[in-house]
């Protein structure tokens, strides 16, 4: 199985969360026009001013993914057992 990137963007202040909500929703969109395989988006609440909105993806897509959405930061994912 090739190694997967989560890359994050992150929300900060009051409206954070709910950006981040809005902003996955763009993030599904453009994984269904680039018909990226095995993905999985998400948002995550780390504090009550601070919401990341996530995609997962193959490594092979993230220099695509980096240059068209300009995520904040990356980190290899390692999925949960």
């Amino acid at each position: 199985m090739e190694r997967q990137i989560k890359m994050l963007w992150d929300f900060r202040g009051p409206n954070a969360q709910p950006t981040a909500t809005h902003h996955e929703v763009h993030l599904k969109e453009y994984v269904t026009m680039k018909s990226i395989p095995e993905t999985i988006t998400g948002v995550e609440q780390l504090s009550a001013m601070h919401t990341v909105a996530f995609l997962v993806t193959n490594e092979a897509w993230v220099a695509q993914v980096r240059e068209d959405l300009k995520p904040h930061r990356g980190q290899v994912y390692l999925p949960k057992k």
